[in-house]
């Protein structure tokens, strides 16, 4: 692999000392991970190692022979992580990669993952390698917690239990039926094709209770520190859990934030944002611009960009990243839809491959650039400067960013 690089700085890391030791007990939702201890953290896994910055990472697959291969930003170094036959769609749980083909997804383990308790956080790697595999239908969207990882087809949702994931086993726990299933407080929160009130589940997939609120043609999850998001054709469900102390703690509600009024543009057909971050965007179904949703506002921005093949937001006050299907990528400010910057990055994308993607975390933006063979590397935060162009031995197809 060659490296070109447009500027000399070093990698910018997340700032701060973190506590690493010393925490206390603390209670869980049903299902999640026991409480951690000083001698053993929350999170940890036999083998891993502790690290005092995240560890980012890129899983990148070749859709041509299937080759799946590793590369550490901060080392610059690519490495094997296996192969999946006709590889069609990558997706994330923060950990673990998820490649599908036709009717299964193969889950690679990257090695890196990250716990956060909300007022510190503990980083983590270990050994890479391959998990397994499990039967499932179409590119599905993956959402995770400390408990499970619920990879959402369409048509039915694998429900797969963390631990076993992190020591090297596919588990499957439940398979609730459903369009969308989230996992979120300790529950699941399901949504069927047809739009009815959403179900809350147990982690087994057998029914608690209902939500009010209905999501027509659901497309699109995300589950942010803000609450759990559900995309619906009439704009977003947004699951909340009361953290009060009162006989009401621990009860889910739901509130719709709608399109605005008056805006033509089809739904947003999935959501992409920093992990954790509250801002959320999602390409319109039309792929001409996408659109921002605040997640604490529940409210709504439309970017008109033109013709979009990926969209990112990197969080509040912080831009959302559209690249065009002219190879420009442009960011914008996630309040008032004006383009801030633009960049161009690649020739134009054609062809009936895989798009490319648009990955944020911290402090850096990635794109994969399957035409060059070649991973791009963004300072979203420098008018889109390009830190670093990652040259590769072959094509990275797809993509996904771990570590959180």
């Amino acid at each position: 692999m060659t490296i070109r690089t447009r500027t000399l700085p070093a990698l910018a890391c997340a700032a701060g000392a973190l506590a690493l030791a010393g925490c206390g007990p603390e209670g869980g939702a049903a299902g999640d991970t026991p409480a951690e201890s000083p001698a053993q953290p929350h999170g940890y896994v036999e083998g891993a190692e502790e690290t005092a910055e995240p560890q980012w990472r890129l899983v990148l697959a070749d859709t041509g022979d299937g080759a799946v291969h590793l590369l550490d930003p901060a080392t610059e170094e690519v490495s094997p992580l296996g192969t999946v036959p006709g590889a069609q769609h990558a997706a994330t749980d923060g950990r673990h990669a998820y490649i599908s083909a036709d009717g299964s997804v193969t889950v690679l383990d990257s090695g890196t993952w990250t716990v956060d308790h909300g007022d510190h956080v503990h980083y983590y790697r270990a050994e890479p390698g391959t998990v397994g595999e499990t039967e499932a239908e179409g590119a599905p969207g993956v959402t995770g917690d400390a408990a499970v990882s619920v990879l959402s087809t369409g048509d039915g949702a694998p429900v797969l239990d963390r631990s076993a994931l992190d020591e090297g086993e596919v588990e499957q726990v439940a398979r609730p039926d459903g369009a969308a299933v989230v996992p979120y407080a300790g529950r699941l929160l399901a949504v069927g094709a047809d739009g009815d009130a959403v179900q809350v589940l147990d982690r087994g997939g057998d029914t608690e209770d209902t939500l009010d609120e209905t999501c027509p043609d659901p497309s699109g999850q995300a589950v942010t520190r803000r609450g759990a998001v559900l995309g619906c054709s009439d704009g977003a469900l947004v699951v909340t859990e009361d953290d009060g102390s009162d006989e009401d703690e621990g009860a889910l509600t739901a509130e719709k934030a709608p399109y605005p009024d008056g805006e033509d543009a089809p739904p947003a057909e999935s959501f992409h944002h920093r992990p954790g971050a509250p801002v959320l965007a999602g390409l319109a179904a039309d792929g001409e611009g996408a659109w921002v949703l605040d997640v604490g506002s529940a409210e709504w921005t439309r970017i008109d960009s033109g013709p979009a093949v990926a969209v990112s937001a990197a969080g509040e006050g912080l831009p959302v990243l559209v690249l065009g299907e002219d190879g420009t990528l442009r960011a914008y400010d996630p309040a008032t839809g004006e383009r801030t910057a633009e960049r161009e990055l690649m020739d134009p994308v054609e062809g009936d491959g895989p798009p490319p993607s648009v990955w944020i975390d911290t402090a850096r933006a990635y794109v994969n650039d399957p035409a060059a063979d070649a991973v791009h590397e963004i300072d979203y935060n420098d008018d889109l400067r390009v830190a670093r162009t990652f040259d590769l031995e072959f094509s990275p197809d797809l993509m996904v960013e771990t570590g959180s």
